[in-house]
């Protein structure tokens, strides 16, 4: 099966906060996840709430295109093990639909380009 790839058009932070009011949940874009120790957001960096306890600005993402089924094993470990191959580290997140994975900015051209070398479709 061909998998395409979605580039993301805008840079990523990655970041831990203290309530879900701190952010405008009526952005277009952004992950939360909560644990018992905390609670983290994922967000275009100009959004990040200005009272964010940690964070970690720098990052570009892109997402696999279309929807997922739940029977499909192994998708977003090859795609980890390109890049961990490469020497280039991950953020992923997971949707009902589908993965996104997250480098670092100066990692992401060459991502993408080895990406594109071993066999995806890269769109913008």
């Amino acid at each position: 099966m061909e998998m395409k790839l979605k580039k993301l058009c805008f840079d990523l932070s990655v970041c831990k906060i203290a309530s879900i009011s701190d952010f405008n949940a009526k952005k277009d874009f952004y992950f939360f996840s909560r644990t018992d120790e905390e609670l983290s957001l994922v967000c275009p960096t100009e959004s990040v709430p200005q009272n964010a306890e940690k964070r970690s600005d720098g990052w570009r993402g892109f997402r696999i295109d279309g929807v997922l089924d739940f029977s499909m094993v192994g998708v977003l470990s090859k795609l980890s093990g390109i890049l961990a191959e490469n020497g280039i580290g991950i953020f992923a997140v997971s949707t009902y639909n589908t993965d996104y994975i997250l480098v670092k900015s100066p990692d992401y051209e060459r991502a993408m380009d080895i990406l594109e070398r071993s066999g995806y479709e890269v769109s913008d």
